[in-house]
C-alpha cells in the first residue's frame, strides 16, 4: 500500500513541470499559443533554462513513480517510501531552482541525489 505522504509526492512531482512551464511563459508580451514549443525554443536566459527544467522534469518522472509502485508492490516499509519520496521531491524543486538561476554545480548534486531515491526505491524492492 503506498502511503499519503508517497502519493501527495507523486502527485508534486507530476505537477512540477507545469511549475516549470510557468516560469518559462510567465510575463512575455509575445507568448505564441498557436505554437508554444516553436515559441519556447527561440528563449534565452531564464526562460530556455525553466524549459530545459521542464523537460527534465517530464523525463525524471516516469522513473520515480514507477519506483514508488514497484517498492510499494513489493512491500517495502511505506516510511521508506514516504521518505525517499520526500526527499526526491524537495531535492527535484530544488532543482527546478538551480536550473532557473543558473547554478549548474548545485544542479548536478540535486539532480544526484534526487536520482538516487528513485533508485533506493526500486533497490528496496529488490532486496526484500
Amino acid at each position: 500500500m503506498i502511503s499519503n505522504t508517497a502519493m501527495v509526492c507523486l502527485l508534486i512531482a507530476g505537477l512540477m513541470p507545469l511549475l516549470a512551464t510557468a516560469v518559462a511563459k510567465w510575463g512575455f508580451d509575445h507568448y505564441d499559443n498557436h505554437n508554444p514549443r516553436q515559441w519556447l525554443a527561440q528563449q534565452d536566459g531564464v526562460r530556455a533554462r525553466a524549459n530545459a527544467a521542464q523537460s527534465n522534469a517530464f523525463e525524471a518522472f516516469p522513473f520515480f513513480a514507477v519506483g514508488v509502485i514497484v517498492a510499494s508492490l513489493a512491500q517495502v516499509s511505506t516510511e521508506r517510501i514516504a521518505v525517499l519520496s520526500a526527499i526526491h521531491v524537495l531535492a527535484r524543486l530544488f532543482y527546478i531552482y538551480c536550473y532557473i538561476s543558473d547554478r549548474p554545480a548545485w544542479r548536478s548534486v540535486v539532480w544526484g541525489l534526487a536520482m538516487a531515491c528513485a533508485v533506493a526505491l526500486y533497490a528496496l524492492a529488490i532486496a526484500v
